[in-house]
């Protein structure tokens, strides 16, 4: 599933662009400002100060201690976050281990894929909690004297030198009015961002995803309630007829469920009332049809995610970066957000150096991070298109050929690549991992 989203979270009303730090009520500087503490911008934050850099990290909520979506990491997430030291303590916080992931229709699992045959030791998917992988991430940037968390800030506005070159951003906080000036300022806020709309760069919003998620959790996990034909170590897609839904197992022995809705769908469904939506569900994931009339009840209960894709116009401006869902958004399929998120941080890291120590922090500089991202980003968008198509596509003749499809497709070495491709993303990435030893 995708990282970064808060559950709940909705478009915000974009703020007064501001040109100075006038009225403030105190003024922080720092060599990088980072707004939005997630996945990606963390990492950042931790592989800048952890060279010598100071930064400056704005966030709007004022916790880690959000439910977010987002669980599962990829093996590269996983290697990438145990190379910075985060992994260890992430999961000793809880998590789930997954060692497959299956494609379920009815009792039979028609596209089974086993992590195992990856190279270890992350030969493997984790669901663990967004919260505790960013509770260690800010951890461990703490113990760098050059970094500086301000929570509960929503940014309001950019600073702007002469010349038009992003300088900083103006916030409003718990103790009033603050601004951050800093060489670079790195919108890392989501796919709602509003460091992009402040700087007037649309999102590039594309409904090519023609399905809706409602999210709902239920206690007890899945091993009680095992999917028939499923490994109750999987990650599965179900389908037992109508629309496909995600099931697996969540921290602490809870179970997380996504039911695929058509785009925009979800006012007709909850226009019928909560008792009609609760047979809905049940007749989807049978095995747990009790534990939904008990567990579901009130729309609280429920979650939905708008799916849609996006690429922003441009990722850079003079002394700005678009970095993870700010820059480009991603359908949950293949859950390829938090991998990209801290891939775009690791790519963009020695970038920044290099603009720091050579002072030129212009669109020229830093457009060398879009010029080497994008077409992985252009890759998976493709590759989520085809995965989105295979899997939650409904009606007779893709019903039909799903199966004939699955078993086609695993017993090619295409299989094998494509693999390779979700779980790690760019090869080259993990080359750079290689600073980090």
């Amino acid at each position: 599933m995708t990282a970064g989203e808060t559950a709940g979270e909705t478009p915000e009303t974009p703020g007064t662009p501001g040109g100075a730090a006038g009225g403030t009520a105190g003024v922080t500087e720092a060599d990088v400002c980072v707004v939005g503490a997630g996945p990606a911008g963390l990492v950042l934050a931790l592989l800048l100060v952890a060279s010598g850099r100071s930064v400056a990290v704005l966030e709007k909520s004022g916790s880690h201690g959000r439910e977010f979506r987002g669980e599962i990491l990829q093996p590269g997430a996983l290697s990438l976050l145990d190379r910075l030291g985060v992994l260890a303590g992430a999961r000793a916080r809880g998590a789930h281990e997954h060692s497959r992931f299956q494609l379920v229709e009815r009792d039979r699992a028609v596209l089974d894929i086993d992590y195992g045959t990856l190279p270890g030791p992350h030969n493997h998917l984790l669901s663990v909690p967004q919260s505790h992988v960013l509770a260690e991430l800010a951890e461990r940037c703490a113990k760098y004297d050059g970094f500086r968390l301000l929570d509960g800030r929503r940014v309001n506005g950019l600073l702007h030198e002469d010349g038009g070159r992003v300088a900083g951003v103006t916030a409003d906080g718990p103790d009033g009015p603050v601004a951050v000036r800093a060489r670079v300022v790195v919108g890392a806020d989501g796919r709602f961002s509003r460091v992009r709309r402040l700087a007037g760069i649309d999102g590039g919003r594309s409904d090519v995803f023609h399905q809706d998620v409602l999210w709902f959790k239920l206690d007890g996990g899945i091993r009680s309630g095992v999917v028939p034909g499923a490994d109750p170590r999987a990650v599965q897609v179900y389908r037992a007829g109508g629309r496909p839904v995600l099931v697996y197992d969540s921290w602490p022995d809870r179970v997380q469920i996504g039911w695929t809705l058509p785009h925009h769908g979800y006012r007709e469904v909850i226009a019928r009332g909560l008792p009609a939506l609760r047979e809905q569900l049940a007749l989807a994931v049978p095995p747990f049809a009790d534990r939904i009339h008990e567990q579901l009840v009130s729309a609280n209960d429920l979650s939905l995610l708008d799916v849609f894709s996006g690429r922003a116009r441009r990722w850079v401006d003079d002394g700005l970066v678009l970095i993870g869902d700010a820059a480009h958004t991603h359908s949950p399929i293949g859950a390829q957000g938090i991998n990209l998120a801290i891939q775009d941080a690791v790519v963009l890291h020695p970038i920044l150096l290099d603009a720091l120590d050579r002072g030129d922090t212009g669109r020229a500089a830093l457009a060398v991070f879009e010029e080497r991202r994008a077409p992985d980003i252009a890759a998976v968008t493709r590759l989520q298109t085809v995965q989105s198509g295979m899997m939650l596509s409904t009606g007779f003749v893709a019903t039909r050929m799903r199966p004939r499809m699955a078993s086609l497709l695993r017993r090619t070495p295409l299989f094998h690549a494509v693999l390779r491709r979700i779980a790690y993303g760019n090869p080259e990435i993990r080359v750079a991992e290689e600073r980090f030893r």
